[in-house]
């Protein structure tokens, strides 16, 4: 059967862009019920096989999710434990556009649990970045960056509202990022946090803690993360 295709685009390709910038809006949320192969087919004026098509290669690229029985629903974004990869990295995978809002960032020299974890000595001036993560027009996670301020003290004046902070760090500090060590645990919503994210007090967090190397071992930052539990699902690939 040909491939319908309009403006040199395949009509599959077109019913994912439609998808992809729904879910980019905001429009559909993780969670949501996405329109059903007979319903796109009748939207787009396809055949039933290409709406078939856009929404299998869609759940192939982790966007959408298929309950047999069900529906297809819009995926909740998921944390790769096998490639280290940025909050803008994870959502551009799930087609979904990163933003952040800097709630803090300034040089301070009372985080010692912060400095520790860089391998500073206690009270050594750091660079603490803390932002809120959005995607999809909603708050994802709360993320604090800790650098150590002697070297990393320019970041504050980069646009880490707009940029990706691995990109940064690439771009701009000739950084070669080669590893994470991290702690992955649960935590509680304190009232702070819980205003922020949008979730109730006490609502369980998946809590985060990242020491990330340049390929030559240095450490270069710390990262604490709060993630919504409801948001984000934890994919770990183990080898034998």
């Amino acid at each position: 059967m040909p491939v319908k295709v309009q403006n040199g685009i395949p009509a599959y390709q077109r019913i994912q862009g439609v998808l992809r910038k729904t879910i980019e809006a905001g429009s559909l949320r993780p969670g949501d019920a996405v329109p059903s192969e007979r319903e796109l087919a009748k939207i787009h004026d396809v055949s039933l096989m290409t709406a078939r098509h856009a929404l299998a290669t869609l759940e192939q690229e982790g966007v959408v999710e298929r309950r047999r029985g069900v529906g297809t629903f819009v995926s909740t974004p998921k944390i790769h434990f096998n490639k280290l990869m940025s909050y803008t990295e994870q959502m551009r995978s799930r087609s979904l556009t990163a933003a952040s809002k800097i709630l803090f960032a300034e040089i301070v020299d009372s985080e010692e649990d912060a400095s520790a974890r860089l391998s500073l000595s206690p009270k050594t001036p750091v660079l603490k970045l803390e932002r809120l993560r959005h995607a999809a027009g909603e708050p994802f996670a709360l993320e604090t960056c800790f650098f150590s301020a002697k070297q990393y003290g320019g970041l504050l004046s980069e646009p880490l509202e707009r940029e990706s902070l691995f990109g940064i760090l690439e771009r701009h500090f000739g950084v070669v990022l080669g590893y994470a060590d991290e702690e992955v645990d649960a935590t509680a919503a304190d009232p702070r946090t819980a205003e922020f994210l949008g979730v109730p007090k006490r609502e369980p967090l998946l809590r985060i803690r990242q020491v990330i190397h340049s390929t030559k071992g240095a450490v270069i930052v710390y990262v604490l993360g709060l993630y919504r539990s409801d948001r984000h699902n934890l994919v770990i690939r183990r080898f034998r």
